[in-house]
């Protein structure tokens, strides 16, 4: 694997969310075609695969591009050889050429001549319409001082879930579903406990991975639940997945369980009379009766301060901490939430 990119290359591109590069890298190393040749911080590079079957099956990774690297690949060099352009397009066209319709060329000095010949060539050429949420994604810019075409392979980023035909304002990415559902060592599980199960994306990531798995999810708002069964049942797991509205302050009793996960409530999403502390307290006694002995539990949370020093007054020990750094709905703003991997003392 290179730790360079290289003067001129033509590669596959994927993104993920900074702090998952691991889980990345071990999703991609189940198939033998997906050759890794250089990594950063949230990017992986791949030689290119004749089959794009398996690469656009990854379910940790938000992105899967094409992309041509090359020291001349700048705007005024791409303006007067449109076809190296035209090469990546048609092999983005191949994964589903009826589902592109619009186009977003993503570059700086968008208004300049250069740039208005590239975008009028894709209009005319591949008839796509321009659109600021665009079916075909294509960036040109300088990565690690070469110039990088990229172009989306796929209408939708790889981390737009089918299922999710209900959404809940501040849901959790599927992406982080998966990477905490692949640290909770679900193939050795019978059963799995999701606490404040929310839109039921971590529930439906877990039953897509073990098609053996008992599933259990409960949240206080019943709407949610309302919308979560949506998904679940569009999922194909409606009769595997046991659902129940109620509150975890009345210690519901629904057994043991060799797995819990939650992606947690934070400040702007309780009510008024909620008190995040007790709520994050209470969690945590729930937990320690709720899982097995040898059981595994796996917490998503922005409120890390917090949740981390519950788990140290219990008795839990922490086995693994991811740091994340997460996008916002807002350019170039983040947060940066944690993943917490628990057994028992």
């Amino acid at each position: 694997m290179s730790n360079k990119l290289d003067a001129t290359e033509d590669l596959l591109k994927l993104s993920f969310i900074p702090g998952l590069r691991g889980v990345a890298l071990e999703e991609i190393a189940k198939y033998k075609d997906l050759i890794v040749v250089h990594e950063g911080e949230d990017k992986i590079y791949l030689e290119p695969v004749s089959d794009l079957k398996n690469l656009l099956s990854l379910k940790s990774v938000l992105k899967a591009y094409v992309v041509r690297i090359g020291a001349k690949l700048n705007p005024i060099y791409l303006s007067k050889h449109k076809s190296v352009l035209g090469d990546l397009i048609h092999i983005a066209l191949k994964t589903s050429e009826d589902k592109f319709k619009t186009f977003k060329l993503v570059c700086a000095g968008k208004e300049s001549m250069e740039v208005r010949e590239i975008a009028s060539y894709i209009t005319e050429t591949y008839k796509l319409a321009r659109a600021e949420d665009p079916d075909m994604e294509i960036c040109i810019g300088k990565q690690e001082d070469v110039w990088e075409l990229a172009v989306r392979l796929t209408p939708r980023p790889l981390s737009v879930r089918d299922y999710r035909v209900a959404n809940i304002k501040g849901g959790l990415n599927p992406t982080i579903a998966y990477a905490v559902n692949t640290l909770c060592d679900l193939n050795a599980a019978k059963n799995y406990l999701n606490v404040f199960s929310g839109s039921g994306t971590l529930l439906i990531e877990a039953g897509l991975f073990n098609l053996k798995l008992k599933l259990t999810g409960f949240d206080i708002n019943g709407k949610s639940n309302a919308l979560a069964a949506e998904n679940i049942k569009k999922a194909g797991l409606i009769k595997r997945v046991d659902l129940k509205t109620t509150d975890i302050f009345d210690s519901p009793e629904l057994g043991k369980f060799d797995v819990i996960t939650s992606d947690l409530p934070f400040g702007m999403q309780i009510s008024k009379e909620e008190d995040l502390d007790k709520l994050y307290e209470r969690f945590v006694r729930y937990c320690e009766e709720a899982l097995s002995q040898r059981g595994i539990l796996v917490v998503y949370t922005t409120e890390h301060k917090l949740l981390y020093q519950k788990l140290i007054d219990s008795r839990f020990k922490i086995t693994k901490t991811l740091e994340l750094k997460v996008p916002t709905s807002v350019a170039d703003s983040y947060i940066y939430p944690r993943i917490f991997v628990c057994k028992f003392k």
